[in-house]
């Protein structure tokens, strides 16, 4: 009598660009809004946003768990650091932590694309979760290349805001000023890998999520 082998586990379907959007802006978005709704003195205001923000972010990545089976490098990494840096904030009632969370995030992406492109390895894939049909290997060196200098840009860029400037304005810097800047970079490269070969199919140009 002969034994069938177990049928394999039924493939999740990837998840389509607003479910990525939502998992991605998402927890930051609530971040904000919670921080602009909850009335009273700034501190409250703070750890009201912050967390909300870490609640968010822990629904992200179960609801990407259940939908797609899996939790996306990216998603692990600022999932991962959101509550490490919120919890601090909330334990020591210090915005210092939250504001310095994006610091980190964009240097160590920096960091590892650059120890990416030293050791051969396409690190850029995993974090933009996404492929770039027809593109070379000379054109994802590039790419590569422009988002850790991107990243570093980020990095320093928000150092200077939260030393330089109140807490109110490095919230609108990071609602107004770095998302869009990140759409506008993403979309910016669009020209440059199409000389090497990039094959735009639709309009859905990968961009990592905010940190």
């Amino acid at each position: 009598m002969s034994i069938s082998p177990p049928a394999p586990p039924p493939v999740k379907a990837p998840l389509g660009a607003g479910q990525r959007l939502a998992i991605d802006i998402g927890p930051i978005a609530i971040f904000f809004l919670v921080n602009y709704l909850t009335p009273g003195l700034d501190l409250v205001k703070l750890l009201a946003g912050t967390a909300a923000f870490m609640v968010a972010s822990i629904a992200a990545m179960i609801y990407s768990l259940i939908r797609t089976g899996r939790i996306s490098p990216m998603l692990w990494l600022t999932g991962t650091l959101v509550l490490v840096f919120g919890g601090l904030t909330l334990y020591f009632h210090n915005k210092d932590f939250i504001q310095i969370k994006p610091t980190v995030i964009y240097a160590m992406l920096s960091a590892i694309l650059v120890f990416g492109l030293a050791t051969g390895r396409p690190f850029l894939s995993l974090f933009l979760e996404a492929a770039y049909p027809g593109l070379s290997d000379a054109g994802w060196r590039r790419l590569t290349i422009n988002w850790a200098v991107f990243f570093a840009f980020l990095a320093v860029l928000n150092e200077i805001v939260r030393h330089e400037f109140s807490y109110g304005f490095w919230l609108g810097f990071k609602l107004w000023g770095v998302i869009p800047l990140t759409v506008l970079f993403a979309f910016a490269n669009v020209p440059m890998l199409m000389k090497y070969g990039f094959n735009v199919q639709d309009d859905e140009v990968p961009i990592p999520p905010e940190g």
